[in-house]
């Protein structure tokens, strides 16, 4: 079966033209580790002297460093997609380059969703992490303990003794070490035999920040 990892099979390149602080702490590191590397000038010019072909794929630009960034992407062969880094106004769309906006201090999940949709032809929202925990399962009077073998914000795959028709909805109770419980109802979405893909429903918001910080100290091991 093949890995749930979802890190790209090459990394992307993230020209950043901004301070550190426009990014929320930890966002590059774990960006890094789902294949999205955010270089700032002077890290791009170490590695272009030993490879010169490097090229950003990106530039993440604090909108109040536009024009400096536009100066440097003259010097470069191919046109390069730009995200502001902004207040809440966001961007207005006046300048082709720029595909969107993310507001500071920009966080994992925000660019992480904003990355995929440019990038990938099928893109995720949120990061899915490869796991190994154990999860208590109910269906009505039925109990049982399943697996869960990858998680991301939106749900999980499975492995069940008890068949899960697709369709049918249970109530999944899993422990996140270092991050704490969570408690939902899940749907039957998709089989990877022999497997099962859960969908979960109206996730609240502490339960939805439970899995994000069990995702994040996964991510950064």
């Amino acid at each position: 079966m093949q890995s749930d990892n979802p890190t790209p099979a090459s990394t992307r390149t993230i020209l950043l033209h901004a301070s550190r602080d426009a990014l929320a702490p930890m966002t590059d590191v774990i960006l890094a580790k789902l294949g999205y590397a955010i270089v700032d000038p002077d890290a791009l010019n170490q590695m272009r002297a030993e490879q010169p072909e490097v090229a950003p794929d990106m530039l993440l630009v604090d909108e109040r460093r536009l024009v400096e960034a536009s100066a440097w992407a003259e010097d470069e062969d191919e046109e390069v997609p730009i995200v502001l880094l902004t207040g809440q106004h966001g961007a207005t769309g006046a300048d082709r380059r720029i595909v969107g906006a993310v507001k500071r201090p920009a966080g994992m999940h925000d660019l992480y969703r904003l990355l995929q949709q440019v990038f990938e032809d099928t893109p995720r929202s949120t990061p899915r992490i490869a796991t190994q925990l154990r999860a208590q399962c109910s269906r009505g009077p039925r109990r049982w303990e399943g697996r869960v073998l990858s998680l991301s914000q939106n749900g999980c795959l499975m492995r069940s003794p008890e068949e899960i028709p697709l369709g049918q909805k249970i109530q999944l109770s899993v422990d996140l070490p270092r991050a704490g419980g969570i408690v939902l109802e899940a749907e039957a979405a998709y089989q990877l035999l022999p497997d099962v893909g859960l969908v979960f429903s109206a996730v609240p918001v502490a339960q939805r920040q439970t899995i994000e910080r069990f995702v994040a100290q996964s991510l950064l091991g």
